[in-house]
């Protein structure tokens, strides 16, 4: 199984931190280590992470992009597992995903969705298919393959390596996991189990100004990508690469 290396960047968010954490500590594969970026933090998060054990780095640049990507270029792990402060993993999350990694040598990232807690049962059915389904149908389109999702994710580190340099980490206007699947090379294969979930808090449902904050955030994201390659592009690299991979990995005709 390869080592695993838990990020999680991080600013005044102890009380879903320590959560997260106790999460982690029960997993019935442990990781190599886990990290907390603290991000400009006015509460207790360096001392909760502290306290169960983790890893705790600054990142005094503002914004979810430059700490996650201070967490990843300090990770020591071969896999690097993403995840937030509000994200609540089941007990054999890690175990999963180190098995996925062992499995399949290609594959370069891994996602899974979020189930909301904190709701009732009929909002978060309409928030599954209105917010989280719809995130991996319309980013996915966007962007060629599968997105990852910052809630729930793991990549090599290998591959991380490779495209670090190309990550916007200063700009406070992109999601940052939405810019990691931009960035990516068409050989990078992404997959996404529908099986692999966590929970996450409701806030990401929050409306008004928020609401509209995430909006214009995956706006911004799209248009910076787009203005690059646009989307038609991408599914042709994205395709290419595929069948270019299919041809390399089919076994020869028996005589």
């Amino acid at each position: 199984m390869p080592t695993l290396s838990v990020v999680i960047p991080c600013k005044d968010d102890s009380g879903p931190l320590s959560r997260c954490l106790q999460s982690l500590e029960s997993q019935t594969s442990a990781p190599l280590e886990v990290i907390v970026v603290d991000n400009n933090s006015t509460d207790e998060t360096s001392a909760i992470a502290e306290a169960h054990g983790a890893r705790v780095l600054y990142e005094r640049t503002p914004g979810i992009a430059a700490a996650a990507s201070t967490g990843y270029d300090a990770a020591r792990g071969e896999v690097i597992v993403r995840c937030d402060a509000d994200t609540v993993p089941p007990a054999d999350w890690l175990e999963r995903i180190a098995a996925r990694f062992s499995a399949e040598p290609d594959l370069a990232v891994l996602a899974g969705p979020g189930v909301f807690y904190g709701v009732g049962r009929f909002r978060r059915r309409l928030a599954r298919i209105g917010y989280m389904e719809a995130y991996f149908v319309l980013m996915g389109a966007a962007m060629g393959h599968w997105p990852p999702f910052g809630s729930n994710c793991a990549f090599r580190r290998r591959d991380w390596e490779r495209i670090r340099g190309r990550v916007r980490r200063s700009d406070q206007g992109l999601h940052d996991d939405v810019d990691l699947g931009f960035v990516l090379d068409p050989d990078q294969r992404v997959a996404y189990d529908r099986s692999l979930r966590v929970g996450i808090s409701a806030r990401a449902l929050a409306g008004g100004a928020t609401g509209r904050l995430r909006v214009k955030r995956a706006l911004h994201t799209l248009k910076v990508h787009w203005r690059q390659v646009p989307p038609w592009e991408r599914w042709h690299r994205t395709l290419q690469a595929r069948k270019e991979h299919r041809r390399r990995t089919a076994r020869p005709p028996r005589s």
